[in-house]
């Protein structure tokens, strides 16, 4: 009999604390969901920043975005294509939460992702986000 995998038990890993939260709770209007986040310095730069409440605006039928009052150090790439539910940083200020997937030659920095986002329709939207 072959067996294969990882036995955790004696793994040094679990015992580790976790040193940054993986995830963040957002307020979308009257719904709360969870942001998955990315590991890079801008993560730990918008951590900072909360708890932070946001009038998102509507953009282009697939987007809410929403300047903050910080700059955060960015890394941004060309991702070709956005699925719905991600969070980018656009630029070194603007955050933008995607509720429809499609593809793209803007470069955004990842700040994490939402499963299971729903289409927020066309309007603005009221966004609280937190530890």
């Amino acid at each position: 009999i072959i067996t294969t995998g990882c036995n955790y038990k004696n793994n040094n890993i679990m015992n580790k604390p976790k040193e940054v939260t993986n995830n963040l709770k957002i307020k979308i209007e009257d719904k709360e969901y969870i942001i998955n986040l990315e590991e890079n310095e801008t993560v730990n730069e918008f951590i900072k920043l909360l708890p932070i409440q946001l009038n998102m605006n509507e953009l282009n039928n697939n987007e809410k975005y929403a300047y903050l009052t910080n700059t955060l150090k960015t890394n941004s790439y060309n991702p070709k294509h956005i699925n719905s539910g991600d969070v980018m940083l656009y630029g070194n200020n603007c955050l933008v939460i995607f509720y429809k997937s499609f593809d793209t030659t803007y470069s955004y920095t990842k700040i994490g992702h939402i499963d299971n986002l729903p289409d927020l329709g066309n309007k603005n939207v009221n966004v609280r986000i937190e530890k």
